[in-house]
């Protein structure tokens, strides 16, 4: 076979691929729709929206799913607000300041880190996180244990990705550098952060991703309680720990809705690529 004939076929294998891939999301996102218009129709999209009441098994059920999207947008900002200085931190700090042998034990450790289940995180913050902020600020499950929880499980992810990029930073750099004189911390804010930013966007992004839609460990430590929080020490439920705690019900409104907060989570991660990539575009091109 010559190798321009290989070219066409990889072409034509890849090609159908990508086709595949896109078909599949483009068929979960008609099948969701499909399932959500029984509640849009019945129920209106004002109410499910604007109500921040979720009364579904009520005389006169209530649908409002406006705080539930509210928990899952706080504990992700909250979540990725932590994690990325820290992951970020973690990987400078192997790169630049750690000896060979620590370098790769502490990579090891990270990757072991990022592969645990989330239920072990849920119940590490079940038994003993939540009990140690009941004792500082009772009832302990609340929006700021998932906040801990969800950052403490896509740090690694930051963490890994932010030192694939810090790597990826042309050695010429650091040789003109170390030419000018300039010292370490001028050049890993200066030179390296800067270059390897849109590495560092793509972590967020996928720590963004993973957070949003969590469900075992923030349906153990938030509370599941449907309200907006005042305060981050309120009990809270997320989309998906709504949908895992209500999916069983026979009510077709009511499973229609459940299809529609999961569709608002797809659409919720749709935003965000849209907002994410243009940035990307821009700092690749800086």
């Amino acid at each position: 076979m010559s190798p321009r004939l290989n070219d066409r076929v990889l072409t034509l294998v890849l090609s159908g691929a990508a086709i595949v891939s896109g078909g599949l999301v483009l068929l979960v996102f008609l099948f969701l729709a499909k399932q959500s218009l029984p509640a849009i129709v019945s129920v209106g999209i004002s109410r499910l929206f604007f109500d921040s009441h979720w009364h579904p098994t009520a005389t006169n059920p209530q649908f409002g799913v406006w705080p539930m999207i509210a928990g899952s947008c706080l504990v992700t900002i909250g979540a990725i607000g932590w994690a990325l200085p820290v992951g970020l931190g973690t990987a400078v700090a192997i790169e630049f300041y750690s000896f060979k042998y620590v370098m790769g034990f502490l990579t090891r450790f990270i990757e072991l880190l990022g592969g645990v289940p989330s239920v072990v995180f849920g119940f590490w913050g079940l038994v003993s996180l939540v009990p140690a902020i009941s004792y500082f600020h009772p009832p302990g499950q609340s929006l700021i244990a998932g906040i801990l929880v969800l950052g403490l499980m896509v740090a690694p992810t930051v963490a890994l990705t932010s030192l694939t990029a810090i790597r990826s930073v042309p050695s010429e750099y650091r040789r003109g550098a170390v030419a000018l004189g300039v010292g370490r911390v001028r050049f890993i804010c200066s030179i390296v952060v800067p270059t390897a930013a849109r590495g560092i966007a793509g972590g967020a992004l996928l720590a963004a991703a993973r957070a949003i839609g969590e469900t075992m460990a923030v349906l153990m430590v938030c509370g599941n309680i449907p309200q907006i929080p005042k305060n981050l020490f309120e009990p809270i439920r997320t989309v998906t720990a709504n949908i895992a705690l209500e999916m069983g019900d026979d009510t077709v409104f009511h499973r229609s809705v459940l299809f529609l907060t999961g569709l608002v989570l797809m659409l919720v991660v749709m935003i965000i690529l849209g907002i994410v990539e243009p940035f990307r575009k821009r700092v690749a091109y800086e």
